[in-house]
């Protein structure tokens, strides 16, 4: 309550500076551990882990502040109008430290285990999630493409520290040079909507098309279209995905695991705010656009899953038939469709972080024993493994008593709320294909005797990472079945445009 009540005087030229602790933390404390590994003699063993997880819970408790301020005072502007505080922005800052914290965790072990134990990556994991809260709370165009690249950049270096893996580099190299293509898409998108509407805050954009009809919005729609590229780049939707299977196999898995949830969770927030929110005026013309894309994003991406044989591919073509279940509730361009969305969001994080750790211990050093024969006989050699494994691919696959059900019947809810009846049946069809690929991996597990090559004696599990699994599946079972405080939560997380100058 204290921190909650800070005085007015704290607050200086438009700089709410109490309400960015959160994103001051992790800058601050990035920095100082930055300097620490720079200038200090030998740490303790998991010290930088450590640290950075106290840095991310110190975060996630001023979030919390921020998130009972927002209740009490209604949604703010941060630094000026260029970032704003509401509910929505808060909620992500959540997602997105609770995704670093986990991150960490993963990579304790899995760092020192393939020697590459050092400060940089989590000082790098740090600022990426920083640049991901800038991309969720942003009120201006200008500062979206900033969070984006900052983001981005950090998922560059990240996707390369492994130097001794050659799929590593590559990885690195293909996401930098797609990326870039898909920056540049986003920023001429801003370029033509400010030659459009006269600004890039979005509250006055947001403004400027309610109070004014334009007689020839080509130039406006153009850049609504050069935008959308840009973000479903980042949230791997089809045809922008083809990145995403070479990444997320190359990228060293706790990264995987970080970029699979925070990246994305970061860019739907983006998407959300700037189309469902700045343009729903345009919604008419906008929404048939991310139908079509939603739809084959969910055919592709399920589809493409089952012919895999490499477990981290799969998981991917997997994220992008996730990403076609969010783009439901985008679709739907309604609340319900916002807060199913994002409920989703939530979901998907924990349930992908919890399967990538898996993968990360199957994967052994090395990091390369990833194919399905790897996970032969897990249930007998390591069984709470193999059942927290279980738990997590039941959970995308939908089963009831599992967030992931709970998640798939919002967006297709919302859909049939908002009488998109197609792609809501189109939606249950790709979750019944992609049942198949989490249920070959739980036969795998299960039903198929180990040989001496792929038997599990060999699969370690940290206390690191254990307590992330822990975690991860945890949430994925409270919420459910007990599913309305985290429900409440997305419901509650409503996005607001903070009006410009």
């Amino acid at each position: 309550m204290i921190l909650a009540q800070l005085p007015e005087t704290f607050e200086s030229h438009g700089v709410q500076w109490s309400s960015l602790l959160p994103l001051l933390i992790l800058v601050g404390g990035g920095m100082t551990l930055l300097v620490v590994g720079a200038v200090a003699g030998r740490l303790p063993r998991g010290f930088y882990a450590a640290a950075t997880v106290v840095i991310g819970l110190a975060a996630f408790v001023f979030a919390w502040v921020d998130w009972h301020r927002v209740n009490t005072d209604g949604a703010m502007p941060l630094v000026g109008s260029a970032l704003s505080l509401d509910g929505f922005s808060v909620f992500f800052m959540v997602v997105i430290i609770s995704s670093l914290v986990l991150a960490a965790l993963l990579a304790d072990d899995y760092l020192r285990r393939e020697r590459l134990d050092g400060v940089e990556p989590y000082v790098v994991m740090i600022l990426s999630a920083v640049g991901a809260i800038v991309l969720a709370s942003a009120n201006d165009l200008v500062v979206v493409f900033l969070g984006l690249e900052t983001l981005s950049i950090a998922l560059y270096v990240l996707a390369a520290v492994h130097r001794r893996r050659l799929e590593s580099q590559e990885a690195s190299l293909k996401y930098f040079l797609l990326g870039s293509f898909s920056s540049a898409f986003f920023l001429y998108g801003v370029a033509l909507v400010y030659g459009a509407t006269g600004s890039t805050n979005m509250g006055s954009v947001g403004r400027f098309l309610a109070d004014n009809v334009l007689l020839e919005n080509g130039l406006l729609l153009a850049g609504l279209a050069l935008m959308f590229v840009g973000l479903a780049f980042k949230v791997s939707a089809v045809h922008f995905h083809t990145w995403t299977p070479d990444v997320y196999q190359g990228a060293p898995t706790p990264i995987t695991a970080f970029m699979a949830s925070a990246s994305k969770a970061a860019a739907f927030a983006a998407l959300l705010r700037i189309f469902y929110l700045t343009f729903q005026t345009y919604s008419v013309d906008w929404r048939p656009i991310v139908w079509v894309v939603a739809v084959l994003t969910l055919i592709i991406g399920s589809i493409t899953a089952v012919v895999q044989t490499d477990v981290k591919r799969m998981m991917a073509y997997s994220s992008i038939s996730h990403a076609g279940f969010i783009l439901v509730g985008v679709e739907a361009a309604t609340d319900r469709g916002t807060a199913a969305a994002l409920f989703y969001v939530l979901a998907y994080s924990f349930m992908v972080i919890g399967s990538f750790g898996v993968i990360t211990l199957v994967g052994r050093t090395g990091d390369s024993r990833h194919d399905v024969d790897d996970y032969r006989g897990l249930g007998r050699s390591r069984p709470v493994l193999a059942l927290t494994f279980t738990v997590l691919l039941l959970a995308q696959a939908g089963v009831p008593l599992t967030s992931g059900f709970l998640a798939k019947f919002e967006v297709i809810g919302a859909a049939v709320d908002a009488e998109s009846y197609a792609i809501a049946i189109i939606a249950m069809v790709a979750s019944v294909i992609s049942a198949f690929v989490y249920l070959r991996i739980v036969v795998s597990m299960y039903l198929v005797d180990a040989s001496a090559e792929t038997d599990g004696e060999g699969v370690r599990i940290p206390a690191g990472a254990g307590l992330a699994l822990l975690v991860t599946v945890a949430f994925t079972l409270f919420a459910g079945i007990l599913p309305n405080l985290v429900v409440d939560f997305a419901r509650d997380a409503v996005p607001v445009l903070v009006a410009g100058p």
